[in-house]
């Protein structure tokens, strides 16, 4: 019962009811229909009151087939609601024109039908996109004098695989293979790479050890991942061959350059210590003097702090960049001017990946997964000078 007062839950039942009721009320007539109809939305309500705010594990099959289901429900559901509301408002513009009667009454007779039955059809096309894996995002970074030995320097970025119920070892094997093709210098992974427990997940992710590149591979821990047991995931990346920065750097020399990556926790170490906090001043190895800095951090809404540490460039997630439509949208009012793409904060480049993965709904419509190749392209003084009018 303590469960069921949880502000959250409330929260979540109060809405998942008025949805449900819209739809059962604009789409059946007969009490049948509706009881299959709130199946899917009981499904949606089970995954985060048993997993997220309960206290039960993510380690059977069964519990991987609960969370399959609830996520296919979820996509599903998004454009059942979604279909409706065009279609009431059809109605609405039709029922007010005496010469579109007939419209009318077509949209009322059979829009239900093709409300299920196109909403299953956007759940489909947008899990195709989802599941065939990620493209290759090629993204230059022009850099203001940047020293000679680094340009060029080619960074791969992983984002948000979520490994976990709908993202297995084959899907990472796929993104390993595709990232030693890109031949890089360095590779950068952005946190939220699983969803469960290392007994669950060890052999889903077991291929980043694969991971080829000249200066190795980093990562920071992601929201989802301190979700998932920040410490054995620590461990286990680590066995992998990943270097883990939390709130710390490693310098590498280039030639005659260096380049400083650093890393920092996710806002959601305060979970599980309320004391740590990101720190990208810590970070950014403020006493190593002239370097490139390029910051790891999970949450784009760190960029500013990354700003004033000093750093050059920012690597982040999350936000997936909404997914799949209309959440597109609704991610813009969270998380901009850094929703996706390339983008400044004062004088530090942010680029925020879309994912590499998918969490939740394998549905992408509106966005791509995408493994990310960063290159830094250096700007001459004569031609920043130029570039600035001066």
């Amino acid at each position: 019962m303590r469960r069921l007062l949880n502000p959250f839950v409330m929260a979540l039942s109060a809405i998942l009811g008025l949805a449900y009721a819209y739809a059962a009320w604009r789409l059946t007539e007969t009490a049948g229909p509706r009881w299959l109809l709130a199946v899917p939305f009981v499904l949606v309500w089970l995954v985060p009151v048993m997993y997220w705010v309960g206290d039960r594990q993510n380690h059977t099959r069964a519990d991987d087939l609960l969370h399959a289901a609830s996520y296919l429900s979820m996509g599903w559901l998004t454009y059942v609601i979604l279909l409706s509301l065009v279609r009431d408002a059809l109605l609405w513009a039709s029922g007010g024109l005496l010469q579109a009667l007939h419209l009318h009454a077509v949209v009322a007779n059979v829009g239900p039908s093709v409300v299920f039955w196109g909403a299953l059809a956007a759940l489909g096309l947008g899990a195709l996109a989802a599941l065939r894996g990620p493209h290759v995002c090629q993204v230059d970074i022009p850099i203001d004098a940047l020293e000679p030995d680094l340009d060029g320097l080619r960074i791969v970025q992983i984002s948000d695989l979520h490994v976990g119920p709908m993202i297995g070892e084959a899907y990472v094997r796929r993104v390993v293979r595709m990232s030693n093709r890109l031949a890089p210098d360095l590779v950068a992974l952005t946190g939220d790479i699983v969803d469960g427990s290392v007994a669950r997940l060890a052999a889903g992710v077991a291929p980043l050890a694969e991971l080829t590149s000249r200066f190795g591979a980093y990562l920071v821990l992601g929201n989802h991942d301190y979700y998932s047991g920040a410490g054995p995931w620590t461990t286990q990346f680590e066995s992998l061959g990943l270097q883990v920065l939390r709130n710390e750097h490693r310098t590498i020399v280039c030639g005659q350059a260096r380049l400083i990556v650093g890393g920092v926790v996710d806002p959601a170490v305060r979970l599980i210590d309320p004391r740590q906090s990101p720190r990208p001043d810590l970070a950014s190895a403020p006493t190593a003097g002239k370097a490139f800095r390029l910051l790891l951090a999970h949450n784009p809404k760190l960029a500013s702090l990354g700003e004033q540490a000093g750093f050059d460039l920012q690597l982040s997630g999350h936000t997936h960049a909404g997914q799949f439509f209309p959440w597109t949208l609704a991610v813009r009012l969270v998380h901009a001017p850094h929703v996706a793409g390339l983008s400044r904060s004062g004088r530090m480049w942010v680029y925020v990946s879309a994912g590499t993965g998918s969490w939740g709904p394998p549905v992408r419509l509106g966005t791509r997964p995408e493994l990310t190749l960063v290159r830094l392209v250096r700007v001459a003084p004569d031609d920043v000078r130029a570039r600035r009018g001066t």
